[in-house]
């Protein structure tokens, strides 16, 4: 009976079916030897997972909203927004005040989802295109936050804020747990909630959800709050780690927000997507980042390697879907 079992699993084995985990292990395997023996260095693979954790948290909700059919630009802009804002909100309680500390995080959360939800109304209800309105509210959210700071350095004058982004919980930089904990529970949702069917039915053919009575503009208008609320949640990480904000921080996060999810599985034509995939597909971008600073490679060519990463992702999930 073991033996039919394992017939039948050779038999269906398809290598695309695990692509992504034999091309994180390749890429690791490279970066290893490149980076030898500095890579494999505890200290080096948290600073990794710690570096990756901001824009993959919002990968995490970008996922969303591309299986949705959608796009988001504005991340990267609404994450400085929301975290020069987030600053202001906290300095009103003064410097020493433990209370202020945690409205400031749930006050980030609140402003980045209503943010999203912006985002999210102009879309499913006044069915205007994804790029169009993102890429609108991206140059908003930049201009607010310059204007704001007078293009200045927002600055936090309670030092026990910086404690929140730098911390260490179980060996673990406090970042990368909030990147698992809210992976893992968008991935239940994703795979394990009618939303996620009505999601992926949604993005691969809207006409034919609606036939099917989905509620097609709520279901296109949550990707983006939930979005949001993943930009809250980078925002108050990035600004406690520096204790500040610059109006041009968080620039170029909606590239690798877009890049990992579109590295892990997720397709840019909506209707199907991993966020396992995506958080993968994150760890893969801060491995080549690191990879290519330990082999000497200059950093100004970073955002050259993401540009063909995902221009080579894109055309695999082409030919994958042109040879079913």
């Amino acid at each position: 009976m073991a033996e039919h079992k394992i017939k039948n699993y050779i038999r269906n084995y398809r290598i695309k079916d695990h692509s992504l985990g034999m091309a994180f292990i390749i890429l690791f395997v490279i970066a290893t030897i490149v980076g030898w023996p500095n890579f494999l260095k505890i200290r080096n693979l948290t600073n990794i997972l710690r570096q990756v954790s901001y824009t993959g948290i919002i990968g995490l909700g970008m996922t969303f909203v591309i299986i949705s059919g959608g796009i988001d630009l504005s991340v990267g802009s609404m994450a400085a927004f929301v975290g020069g804002v987030s600053i202001f909100f906290l300095n009103l309680f003064g410097p020493g005040s433990t209370s202020g500390l945690v409205l400031t995080f749930f006050f980030a959360l609140v402003f980045g989802s209503l943010l999203g939800a912006l985002n999210g109304v102009m879309v499913a209800k006044f069915r205007m295109a994804p790029f169009i309105v993102t890429l609108g509210t991206m140059s908003i959210f930049r201009s607010l936050i310059q204007y704001f700071s007078n293009a200045g350095t927002i600055l936090s004058v309670n030092m026990g804020f910086g404690n929140l982004g730098s911390s260490i919980f179980l060996g673990l930089p406090v970042p990368v747990w909030f990147f698992l904990i809210i992976g893992i529970s968008l991935h239940v949702i994703l795979n394990h909630t009618s939303f996620g069917r009505y999601l992926c039915a949604t993005g691969a053919n809207e006409q034919v959800a609606r036939y099917s009575a989905i509620k097609v503009s709520l279901v296109k208008f949550i990707p983006y709050v939930i979005t949001g609320f993943t930009v809250g949640v980078t925002a108050i990480m990035w600004s406690s780690r520096l204790n500040c904000i610059n109006p041009s921080d968080c620039a170029g996060y909606e590239m690798d927000a877009i890049a990992a999810a579109v590295i892990g599985g997720t397709l840019m034509s909506g209707g199907k997507g991993s966020i396992i995939g995506t958080m993968m597909g994150a760890v893969m971008l801060g491995i080549i980042n690191n990879m290519l600073v330990m082999g000497g490679i200059s950093a100004f060519l970073q955002q050259a390697v993401r540009g063909f990463v995902i221009i080579v992702a894109v055309l695999l999930q082409y030919n994958s879907d042109n040879n079913k």
